[in-house]
């Protein structure tokens, strides 16, 4: 099996945009954004950040399409347990309501 080389211009380009999202998340956390706008940019930036670091660093991106298979599989696992998660404190009687 052959391995694909990435080059360190490559790797050099993602940490910087790991940087970058690390300071735009510092940032966004002192904007008051309405209702739970906060925790949406905060995990939208956090879900970009290890998008990248799954595909780069983890060499996702260059990986068989069985691993792609197994991967997929885990986050569905990983969606049905926070589905599952949610609906049981959705329905919790002493929760707030918005």
């Amino acid at each position: 099996m052959s391995e694909h080389i990435v080059s360190v211009k490559v790797y050099f380009a993602i940490f910087l945009a790991l940087l970058v999202g690390t300071v735009l998340t510092a940032w966004v956390a002192f904007f008051d954004f309405p209702g739970p706008l906060n925790a949406i940019v905060a995990l939208t930036i956090a879900c970009i950040k290890a998008a990248l670091v799954i595909l780069y660093f983890m060499h996702m991106r260059y990986s068989s399409r069985l691993i792609w298979v197994v991967f997929g599989a885990a986050l569905f696992w990983l969606a049905i347990m926070f589905a599952l998660t949610f609906s049981d404190y959705s329905t919790r009687s002493w929760l707030p309501v918005f």
